[in-house]
Parts: structure tokens; C-alpha cells; sequence
């Protein structure tokens, strides 16, 4: 981890920002000697990658200019605080005028204001961003270390390959599978008793690497399968997530809500069959509208206008069959006046597809039944810049590595319980969300 200096809230920085943000020309060329920033992981170095992409676009960071860990109910707001402190002093010079472009940070929270572990915004030293065949890259240096502009091959130097972790052996976290099945159990007879309409529960497994993991061979190899998601790496949370809790750009807003599953069998014929199924059981359409409905409901004193679908579409991924809809709108005032997409993110976090409903009954039940600390399980984690505008997702098939000990990983998964919901299908749903990380490990 790179030693940088570290903020509270309001508190001044020891130099302001220089912000300095470059076009890369001749992208994916190939030029001798030039790195190819076609693809943005390889660009990576081993010391704690940053990362949001999709589909070969997004950002990539490394290096830590400032680092501001934040705790409780007020986390977001102090983070949002701090960044804006960053900005109040920073020098920003930008060639590109792109979303993603000048100053960056990027951000990982806890699930829940209690939780020890809080959260984290990182500003990086170095960024390089990739959108619709243009890329870019920004370095952000202390005013005191001022120097002449890097370029790309300036900051990506001495990169070895990611080594693979060999082999993994895995035990059961902090509540055994078996034992998890008594926990959907008291969630769906607190469901049926009228304490909660929905509740997700949640289950983790340890995974012990025989190599120190090298977060960028985790990385690959999600992007590679999982294109559709949302492949990310903040402060040792890594992971795919295929559901988009926030993305606000120029006054537009979009979150992509998933809930509901059914696991494919890797038969295309029989899997469309079950995309029928799951697109029509009752079970799931009433999960997946509450949360939509949640949705909406937060999004809406933001909005002045708003598109909620009113029949979902099946997502297809590698593993499973979800039910997806994409909520858009335009957000009220004229631009600048916004507020941020971590704001946003703050509002409308928990979802009641990560939380439940009603949000405050159902997270007092997890807190009762589920056994376990999701620390930045089920949290928001992404980016956001100067302007306001970032992308947060929801932190889902995700992973933590272990700060004291980079063998060691939690896994984590969830699943969304109604009253009609079975426990052994439950876990049998954990279990197909658990296979994206098993995946990014060395899994088949």
C-alpha cells in the first residue's frame, strides 16, 4: 500500500492538487515501445490497483495522493466533505472535458452505518480512463513535487504479468452452509409473521490462496467472463457487479435494479425456457418490484422527471438469469447545481434489493438473523469527479482481501427472501453468485 497522506473532513491538505489530464493519441496502435491503453487492466501494477470498467471502457488508477477514511450514519457526507476540500484547492487542467477526466476519487462503503469498517475515498496519482475509442490520462501531484508532464510510458513502468494464486482451499464463513438454511428460515417467518414484506440475507465464505493474490489476474479474469458488469477494485474490495446502484452524467441519472435469479444450466435451449420461467413466477416479480419501487421512491425528490419500466427484461450472465429494470431521469435545476452522484449514492442506499423493505424493519432482521458483518458487502463502491458525476455500483459477487494477509479473502453473496421464498433454493442461489469470484480464483 502506498504510504500517502491521510485527511479528516475539513481538514486542509498539506499541498494543494495539481490535476493535469492529457489525450492519448494513437489508441490501440500499437506503437513499439508505447503501452496500449486498449486495455486498461493491463496497465495495472501490483500495489493496490484501482479499477472500474466495463466492456474494455472505464478507469484504471494506482498511487494514493490523499486517502480519507470515513465512519457511521454521516460517512457519506464526510467523504463528500473531504473531496470537496481537495477540489477547493486543486489547479486543474484539462485537454479532454470527458466524463471521468480532471480530478477523480474512488470510493468503497460499508453496507451499514454500525459497521467498523466505514469508508474509503481514495485519490489516486495516477488515473487513465478509456471511453467510446478515446482515452486519456490524468495525474494529480502534490504542487510541491511539481515536475513536467508524464506520459503514459513515464508512469507505466516495470509491469510483470499478474501471477495466478494456484491453489485455493475454501471453508465456510461465518455461518456453515448448512446452518444458513435455518437463517433464510427465521428470515421468511418474520416475512409471513408481517415484520418485513422482503429481507436479503446474505453468507460469506474464506478463501485461502496458495500464492499471495495478485488482484489483477482476479481482475482479468472477471472482465473476460463477466463484460456486462461492472468489474471493480477499491481498497482491497474487488469484484464483478452486474447491478449499477447510480450513474449521474450531465444531469441524467440511471440505476439498473436486479432481483430475482434462477441459475442457467449451460444448455442455451433450457436456459431460455427458464428465462421464461423466471420472467413470469410471482415470486420473483414481486421481489424485483419491491425493489424498483425503492428504487423510484429515492430517486424521485431529485428527479424532475423520471422513465420506470413497468415490466422488467432477464439479464443474461455466465451464471445466472436475473430480472432487470433500468430506472432513468433527469435531475431537477440547472447543472451545477446537482447534487452529487455520491449523494445520490448515499440516498438511495440501502435498495431493497440489497436491504429490503420496509429498509429500516428489514435491516434490524439482518442485524437479528443473517450472523455475520457484511462490512463493504452490498456497499456502494465506484467513482466520482470534480463535477459531481461518477458511477457507483453495488459491491455484489464481490471480495475482500485480507489488508494483514493477502492469502486470505472473504466471498460474499446474497439473496433476496419473500414469503414464498424455499431455503434450500436459497442456497442453492448463493451458491451460483459465489462462482464469479471462484472464477476470478482459478475456478472452472
Amino acid at each position: 500500500m502506498s504510504t500517502s497522506p491521510s485527511s479528516t473532513p475539513g481538514e486542509p491538505l498539506p499541498h494543494p492538487l495539481v490535476v493535469r489530464t492529457v489525450a492519448l493519441d494513437g489508441l490501440g496502435d500499437g506503437r513499439a515501445g508505447e503501452p496500449d491503453p486498449a486495455d486498461l487492466l493491463d496497465l495495472l501494477p501490483q500495489d493496490a490497483p484501482l479499477a472500474w470498467v466495463r466492456r474494455g471502457d472505464g478507469l484504471v488508477a494506482w498511487g494514493e495522493a490523499l486517502r480519507v477514511d470515513v465512519h457511521g450514519p454521516d460517512r457519506f457526507a464526510d467523504a463528500e466533505r473531504a473531496w470537496q476540500q481537495v477540489l477547493a484547492h486543486a489547479v486543474v487542467r484539462d485537454e479532454v472535458g470527458l466524463p471521468g477526466t480532471g480530478p477523480v476519487a474512488f470510493g468503497s462503503f460499508a453496507f451499514d452505518d454500525a459497521s467498523a469498517d466505514g469508508g474509503t475515498v481514495v485519490v489516486p496519482r495516477v488515473v487513465v480512463g478509456r471511453r467510446a475509442g478515446r482515452a486519456w490520462l490524468t495525474t494529480l501531484t502534490p504542487a510541491a513535487r511539481l515536475g513536467a508532464a508524464p506520459t503514459l510510458a513515464d508512469v507505466v513502468t516495470g509491469r510483470s504479468a499478474p501471477a495466478a494464486p494456484g491453489a485455493v482451499e475454501y471453508r465456510d464463513g461465518a455461518v456453515a452452509a448448512d446452518d444458513w438454511l435455518d437463517v433464510v428460515a427465521r428470515g421468511v417467518a418474520a416475512i409471513r409473521a408481517g415484520e418485513v414484506d422482503k429481507v436479503v440475507l446474505a453468507r460469506d465464505v474464506e478463501a485461502r490462496t496458495e500464492h499471495p493474490l495478485d488482484v489483477r489476474w482476479a481482475l482479468a479474469r472477471l472482465a473476460g467472463r463477466y463484460r456486462s458488469c461492472w468489474t471493480f477494485s477499491v481498497d482491497g474490495m474487488i469484484g464483478a457487479t452486474p447491478e449499477l446502484l447510480v450513474r449521474s452524467e450531465r444531469g441524467l441519472v440511471t440505476s439498473r435494479v436486479l432481483a430475482g435469479t434462477i441459475r442457467r444450466t449451460g444448455d442455451d435451449a433450457a436456459d431460455m425456457a427458464r428465462a421464461a420461467i423466471l420472467a413470469h413466477s410471482s415470486k420473483d416479480l414481486e421481489e424485483h418490484e419491491y425493489a424498483v419501487t425503492s428504487v423510484a421512491d429515492a430517486l424521485a425528490p431529485f428527479c424532475s422527471s423520471s422513465n420506470v419500466p413497468d415490466v422488467p427484461f432477464v439479464l443474461s450472465l455466465p451464471n445466472v438469469l436475473h430480472l432487470a429494470s433500468d430506472v432513468t431521469g433527469v435531475l431537477r435545476g440547472a447543472e451545477g447545481t446537482h447534487p452529487s452522484s455520491l449523494a445520490l449514492a448515499a440516498a438511495l442506499h440501502p435498495t431493497a434489493a440489497v436491504c429490503g423493505t420496509p429498509t429500516q424493519a428489514a435491516r434490524a432482521l439482518i442485524a437479528r438473523v443473517e450472523g455475520m458483518d457484511r462490512a463493504r458487502y452490498a456497499g456502494p463502491v465506484g467513482w466520482f469527479g470534480a463535477d459531481g458525476d461518477g458511477e457507483w455500483g453495488i459491491a455484489l459477487r464481490s471480495a475482500r482481501v485480507d489488508p494483514d494477509d493477502p492469502h486470505r479473502l472473504r466471498l460474499f453473496a446474497g439473496c433476496g427472501v419473500v414469503a414464498a421464498s424455499d431455503p434450500a433454493a436459497e442456497l442453492a442461489e448463493s451458491r451460483a453468485k459465489l462462482e464469479p469470484m471462484r472464477f476470478a480464483l482459478g475456478g472452472d
